[in-house]
């Protein structure tokens, strides 16, 4: 829990409560909730704050001072669907909360500290008064028809050996608090019921005329006014206690039910029609015609119905019936955007009131989005030996759910932690449709930033070469006489979003699957770049993001209107929708409306965990930008010439010159220029390094970045500062050593620093930093031992998070070609080079040399 989280919550609160985290996330909630009730705060810190107050609530229960109980399980759960978008938001579990509920009790002993409970809780707010409990109770009394309920107002005075608490008139206290010395506990004991008589006129009348000490005789009308006051007689402190056959402390009410999708539809996507029924039911039995007329001709308030008591609202009532009954009218019956939203309460309109209309999924409906929440249980497909590679169980699951959503025709929105295999998910989806449509195969696009089609294209070849590919890009030789018509022999055309901005063409097609990676790259509705990529026609959708868009309700509406348009309505409508959720303090109908369509599974996850190897390493193809490339291309002319001329030993120190400044241009021009500039859009690597920075960010994760030039670490700090929003650690060789232990405390133990920049030398051995669950070699040593040597930083002893590296490469240059040796040298003989690929390449002719770091302008160059 951190207060970033919660802003505008007053100079005041924002003192006491950083103060309390510093102790603990424990005390800050103790704080939230025993000190702010009736507070108004911002949706985060309500949340907690309400979270808070169930725990005191649980505590004035205790008057002993016991242990506090927990919650049910399913209060535990509505608490997780209902919290609001926060970051970290998808790391909020039940284990969680119980651990924090754990920590708040912890908090309590501590800030108790032998004293006494009651006393304790009064200090922080007369809310949580514990001398003694008021409790209203209200019986059924079926053998007095005029006066069928009766009422009596008793307290607590104690609990008994079997923890029971134990009820007494509330007269009695007048004769049992008698005299000056009890007074104080008499006004104690009676200040709920003062509290909420200030808010009832039923119940100051009551407490004026001295009623409130005797048993009662109560005809219907009187009980209603008890139930329409719970909350305010519960906020004041006043417990209630209801017959025990009424569930939730209120009476059945009638209620009309809906339900959708029976049968399968006849079409596809977010617009096929689904079927509607309506029924008007009583604890779940359906009243006949007769039953709800009558109803409706009863006075508002308690009646009885079937022999018990249900309350009648007859405004509600009518109201629901003749809204279901329309939708049941309807001949084409509702879409499935329609339906969604009404099942998961996002409606304001059918949901004002849960408990006096309800919709619920008819059995296809149903078992849809059963293989849709819970995908383990799809049936099996499979890619076949189309797949150069095998799929572990988690995948195989993601193209399960991949492919049931493909084939309605809706959007899906792949959101796994970075390193699951997002990719080979895909590709192994796009085999699958092959396979199947075989000739009547439409061509699938893909989208994505232009530092990223070097990357798919290695996979494409990797995992699927038997998919048609071609790119789209104007880097791409064919480019320039591609359009509409000469595309649909493909499997999948690989483009940009920068492209799709400038090939109108690309939305002229009819594509089977839209498929965006790094999704977040749309995540602003308004740019052109979006509005282009949702006008991309297609039978499905597929985002692709590491980042958690459920926690931004921004880029959530714009991907949605990529993948499903509509079923979050139009920006204005989900706005007003958002701000409605906001006002109730709960989100669960927007997550029960999404939770469908996406699909995150972190490396945390116990089911994906135990199939992971501790490290995964993967290469981060990188473009280079023009003036990387016109740069690269100098240098190549320039050791052309050079070689000419020389020999021997000068010959070496010339050739290992010109390789560090192919490695500098490759990191950026200004730092083989040295004109300090080091601007964003120089540098391909630059791009790349902005894109898994801002998912580790989002991710609360922590990274280590290592490159082997001192005079890159700084800007690599300002730049990644800028991305996670506070400055990070660097440490280099001119760090001083008595500097490096503070250094390394710091990034293990403060939550608030994300990065940590280090040269290779100085930071490639002796440093335990397993706080990083991401590795980046920014540069490339050319010898797998001394990079490997680095990211053990990360990986080793201690470290109980899996590790993910990223070895930058350039694509096109002779980083790519050095890389491609030394995996190949690995792959043949196990053994890792000795003294590098610097060495190597002094020995070679000079053709050979040339050729080595000649520069392939296609692969290299990224969109202008």
């Amino acid at each position: 829990m951190t207060i970033e989280d919660s802003p505008s919550l007053g100079s005041d609160l924002e003192g006491r409560l950083r103060v309390a985290l510093q102790r603990g996330s424990g005390h800050g909630l103790l704080l939230l909730g025993a000190d702010e009730p009736g507070s108004t705060l911002p949706p985060v810190a309500a949340y907690w704050r309400e979270f808070g107050a169930r725990f005191v609530t649980a505590l004035c229960g205790q008057p002993d001072g016991g242990a506090v109980a927990e919650l049910a399980d399913e209060e535990w759960e509505r608490l997780v669907t209902a919290a609001p978008p926060m970051t970290g938001g998808e790391y909020l579990t039940v284990e969680v909360l119980r651990a924090l509920w754990r920590d708040m009790e912890a908090a309590f002993r501590v800030e108790l500290d032998g004293g006494d409970a009651q006393e304790f809780l009064k200090r922080r707010n007369p809310a949580w008064n514990l001398v003694g409990r008021v409790h209203f109770n209200l019986a059924e009394n079926r053998k007095d028809p005029e006066a069928p309920f009766a009422f009596l107002a008793t307290y607590t005075t104690r609990l008994s050996a079997q923890a029971k608490a134990q009820h007494v008139p509330l007269g009695q206290a007048l004769s049992e608090y008698a005299g000056a010395a009890n007074k104080a506990r008499l006004l104690s004991l009676l200040m709920p019921v003062q509290r909420a008589a200030e808010k009832c006129e039923w119940l100051k009348e009551m407490v004026a005329g001295g009623e409130i000490y005797h048993p009662l005789r109560w005809t219907p009308t009187e009980a209603l006014q008890l139930l329409r006051d719970v909350p305010q007689l519960e906020s004041a402190g006043v417990v209630l206690r209801m017959p025990a056959v009424w569930r939730g402390k209120r009476p059945s009410r009638p209620s009309v039910t809906g339900q959708v999708g029976g049968k399968a539809p006849a079409g596809l996507g977010q617009d096929a029609l689904l079927d509607f029924s309506m029924a008007v039911t009583l604890d779940g039995e359906a009243l006949s015609e007769a039953e709800v007329a009558e109803l409706l001709k009863k006075s508002d308030g308690l009646a009885l119905v079937r022999g018990r008591w249900v309350e009648v609202d007859r405004a509600h009532l009518s109201k629901m019936i003749d809204r279901f009954s329309e939708l049941e009218r309807r001949a084409s019956g509702v879409t499935l955007s329609e339906g969604m939203r009404l099942l998961s309460g996002a409606e304001p309109e059918e949901n004002e009131d849960p408990e006096w209309a309800s919709v619920v999924a008819g059995p296809w409906l149903a078992e849809t989005l059963k293989g849709l929440r819970s995908p383990q249980g799809l049936a099996q497909v499979e890619p076949g030996e189309l797949l150069q590679g095998s799929l572990r169980p988690y995948q195989q699951v993601g193209v399960r759910w991949l492919y049931l959503l493909a084939k309605l025709g809706l959007g899906a929105c792949l959101a796994d932690d970075m390193g699951l295999g997002k990719t080979i998910q895909v590709l192994s989806l796009l085999l699958v449709l092959k396979r199947q449509d075989g000739l009547r195969q439409k061509p699938s696009v893909l989208v994505v930033p232009a530092s990223l089609v070097g990357n798919w294209a290695s996979e494409l070849e990797r995992f699927a070469p038997s998919l048609k590919a071609l790119v789209a890009h104007p880097s791409a030789p064919e480019f320039k006489g591609m359009g509409a018509d000469n595309v649909r022999g493909a499997d999948l055309v690989i483009t940009t979003y920068g492209t799709v901005l400038r090939a109108p063409w690309l939305a002229e097609v009819g594509w089977r699957l839209a498929i965006l990676d790094e999704a977040q790259a749309i995540k602003n509705p308004g740019s052109r770049q979006t509005q282009a990529v949702k006008k991309l026609k297609a039978v499905s959708r597929v985002a692709m993001t590491g980042t958690p868009v459920e926690n931004r309700l921004g880029d959530l509406w714009s991907i949605f209107d990529f993948l499903n348009p509509g079923l979050l309505g139009t920006a204005k409508e989900f706005t007003r929708f958002a701000k409605l959720l906001a006002s109730r303090a709960s989100y669960g109908p927007l997550r029960e409306l999404v939770r469908p369509y996406i699909l995150r599974r972190l490396k945390t996850d116990k089911s994906v965990t135990s199939d992971l190897p501790d490290k995964t390493e993967m290469r981060a193809y990188c473009p280079l930008s023009r003036p990387q490339a016109a740069l690269y291309e100098q240098a190549v002319q320039e050791l052309r010439e050079r070689l000419q001329s020389s020999d021997g030993i000068q010959r070496r120190g010339i050739v290992l010159a010109f390789l560090m400044r192919f490695k500098q241009i490759c990191n950026h021009p200004s730092q083989w220029l040295g004109d300090n500039a080091w601007g964003e859009a120089e540098s391909g690597k630059f791009a790349r390094l902005r894109e898994i920075a801002e998912v580790v960010a989002a991710r609360q994760e922590k990274m280590l970045v290592f490159t082997q030039f001192r005079e890159v670490t700084a800007p690599l700090e300002h730049f990644l500062a800028s991305i996670f929003g506070r400055p990070g650690l660097v440490l280099h060789g001119e760090t001083e050593v008595k500097k490096r232990k503070d250094l390394v405390r710091r990034f293990q133990e403060d939550e608030s620093v994300g990065f940590f920049v280090l040269s290779l030398k100085a930071g490639g051995s002796g440093l335990n930093l397993t706080a990083a669950s991401h590795v980046v070699h920014f540069d490339r040593w050319w010898n797998p031992a001394v990079e490997n040597q680095a990211t053990d930083r990360a990986f080793r002893i201690g470290q109980t998070k899996n590790v993910l590296v990223h070895k930058f490469v350039c694509r096109g240059t002779v980083e790519e070609k050095i890389d491609e040796m030394i995996e190949g040298k690995r792959r043949l003989s196990g053994e890792l080079l000795e003294g590098g690929g610097e060495v190597l390449l002094t020995e070679m002719k000079d053709d050979e040399l040339l050729a080595m770091v000649a520069l392939d302008m296609n692969k290299a160059l990224k969109e202008g």
